[in-house]
This record gives structure tokens, sequence and C-alpha cells, in this order.
């Protein structure tokens, strides 16, 4: 048996960039717990999590390309592709329809528990959450955790859209300087 080879994000890159395996088997090792708990936050439903998760790390592999470091850390790009699949997975035609047809015991199955939170506190997110102000915190939940977009997330909060962006750019900034 071999020791599993560790790496820092940059050589991760270099050696995705490269179309290494073993370092797609690292990258999927280390960071699909996280990423899980993300995409399972917005969709809600087991399988389809799992299923969003396996287009994740195939659009990573096909993408890696694009990612340039000077913009962001490596999980923070990853985040955002399964963010963005999993909202495209919640808005998509065939998910509407899934919906509609599920049983009444599966939808009570689906909800989220303390388990999912437990998932959430053990990556440190809410930790992290946690230090944002309350008008951030609940702007960031919403289009980040729930896929609210930022005229709905406008709507719901009954603020205006200018100030939504605002307060979410700023929450932003504000947790980059956390990590």
């Amino acid at each position: 048996m071999s020791i599993a080879n560790t790496y820092t994000e940059q050589e991760l890159v270099i050696a995705l960039k490269d179309r290494d395996a073993g370092a797609f088997n690292y990258l999927y090792d280390h960071y699909s717990a996280a990423l899980y708990t993300i995409v399972k936050q917005i969709v809600q439903h087991n399988e389809t999590a799992n299923d969003v998760l396996q287009e994740v790390f195939v659009s990573i592999w096909r993408k890696i390309e694009s990612y340039d470091p000077s913009k962001g850390r490596l999980f923070t790009w990853m985040l955002n592709i399964a963010r963005n699949a999993s909202i495209d997975t919640l808005r998509s035609r065939s998910f509407q329809n899934t919906q509609k047809n599920q049983q009444i015991t599966e939808t009570v199955h689906n909800m989220s528990g303390p388990s999912l939170q437990a998932n959430i506190d053990s990556i440190g997110l809410k930790k992290l959450l946690q230090k944002l102000k309350p008008e951030y915190r609940v702007l960031i939940e919403l289009a980040y955790f729930k896929g609210y977009t930022q005229e709905e997330i406008a709507e719901i909060e009954e603020i205006p859209l200018g100030t939504v962006k605002t307060r979410i750019r700023n929450a932003l900034i504000q947790l980059r300087s956390y990590l």
C-alpha cells in the first residue's frame, strides 16, 4: 500500500491542469464532503445532490484551465461551480416536475435536519458566518445556501436591490478577509 500524495494548492492546480488522475482523486477525497454539504443545503434531496456533485467534479475537470489563482482560492472557485450547478438543477424543468410528483413521505425525509447542520458546522462555515453583521449573514444564507437570486432576496427582505448587492459584496469582502 502506498502513501497518498499531498499537494499544496498550487501543486494541485498544476497537476490537475496536467490531467493527473491521482491529483483528481486527491481533489475528490479532500473536497467532496464539503462541496456535497453545500450542494445538499441547496438541493435538499440526497439522490439529486449526489448527481449534482458528480456534475460538479466533471465540470471542475473540464474547466480547470479557466481557474485563475489571482482571483481567489481553488475551494472558492469550486464552491461557486457547486453552487451554480445546484441552483441550475433547482431551476430545471425536470427537477420541478420530479418535485411535483414526489410522495409526502419523501418530502418529509428530504427536509434538512440536525445532521446536515452539523456537517456545515464541521467545515467552519457557520462559524465564519457568525462573524458577519446580521444583515449581511441573512443575505449570504439566502443567496449561497438557499439559492435565491438577488432580486428574490430584495423582495423577501423588502429592501432595494442595490442594497442587497452592496451588502452581499461587502459580506464577501469581509469573509475573504477572514480566510
